[in-house]
């Protein structure tokens, strides 16, 4: 249960100290430090990264993402060729999917036709990749639980008479 409470408090908030998840969990310090430790061997914590709204600064950025129909390889599955896919630096996130394709794939870019550039020659071109789809993102709202846009309330709105 202190896990699942950790795990609830710093996926919100990455930046708690260590005094302030005691505080907030009604526990001790060493308590924390251990268990967020031991999440962090195991591999439950896997890392403790930024989310930063690009639309907000003078970076241009495109998200991508990627419909990917494969040929499952011998004895490894879907893993082999996952792997694969998430070696390369422009990918941000690999998912198995259920239904009419095989994998999702996420990716950043600086534009569109870097984004091309990189399904046309590498991944459309890996051997076990039957085809792809891609859909550019037009604008984020929420990411990870975090509002990401302005929120506009019905009062703000502009009254337009004839």
């Amino acid at each position: 249960m202190l896990k699942k409470q950790i795990l609830d408090a710093i996926s919100k908030n990455s930046r708690y100290s260590l005094e302030d998840l005691a505080s907030m969990l009604g526990t001790d310090v060493n308590t924390v430090a251990k268990e967020i430790e031991e999440m962090e061997e195991n591999k439950v914590i896997c890392g403790y990264p930024t989310l930063i709204n690009w639309d907000k600064t003078d970076c241009e950025r495109v998200t991508a993402l990627i419909e990917v129909k494969v040929t499952p390889q011998r004895d490894m599955g879907f893993n082999k060729v996952a792997e694969r896919i998430y070696r390369f630096d422009e990918v941000e996130a690999v998912y198995l999917m259920s239904g009419g394709f095989d994998l999702t794939v996420i990716i950043e870019g600086k534009s569109m036709k870097e984004v091309a550039r990189f399904v046309s020659e590498k991944l459309s071109t890996l051997e076990y990749v039957t085809s792809t789809a891609t859909y550019f993102v037009l604008k984020k709202y929420k990411e990870h639980g975090l509002i990401m846009a302005d929120e506009h309330h019905d009062s703000e709105r502009m009254l337009i008479t004839p």
